[in-house]
């Protein structure tokens, strides 16, 4: 999965100043087109209560509006401050489900060290759809991301 075009359509909005959430638009917009099983993918911003809220998404809509640290796959992500790569959601306990048709899910955090930030949440309606290309890929794009987050908390 190449990133490269992603990374580099994000870079020149940004020099041309597009307001952060346009960048986060762009990013999950972009991340969606890249690959076919990628049926649902979308941004959960952490704020300080501890409650991941959903920003921008492509695909079908979500009663996942609001999720607690430590429920799902996505809270649980938070909660152990971890991607989590999810071949068969179907084997998970505290599994939320967005679409009874998603079969895996991949969730990896936009994070300054310890700090998080937001999570790229991508759902896949195929069993183990994401591999290690796919998981890096998606980092590479989370981590160009977390930039955006500290300029946000810098002020610049």
């Amino acid at each position: 999965m190449d990133v490269e075009p992603l990374l580099a359509e994000l870079d020149a909005l940004e020099k041309r100043g597009a307001a952060v959430e346009s960048l986060l638009e762009a990013a999950v917009q972009g991340l969606h087109r890249l690959h076919p099983r990628f049926h649902w993918t979308g941004l959960y911003e952490l704020y300080p209560d501890q409650v991941l809220r959903l920003g921008p998404f492509v695909g079908a809509p979500t009663d996942h509006v609001f999720i607690g640290v430590g429920r799902g796959v996505c809270g649980t992500a938070v909660a152990e401050k971890r991607n989590m790569n999810i071949p068969d959601v179907r084997r998970i306990s505290n599994y939320l489900a967005c679409s009874t048709e998603t079969r895996s899910e991949l969730v990896v955090l936009v994070r300054s060290g310890e700090w998080i930030h937001a999570q790229i949440d991508i759902d896949s309606h195929e069993v183990g759809a994401f591999d290690e290309q796919t998981v890096d890929g998606v980092q590479r794009v989370a981590d160009r991301l977390a930039r955006l987050y500290e300029a946000r908390v810098a002020g610049t």
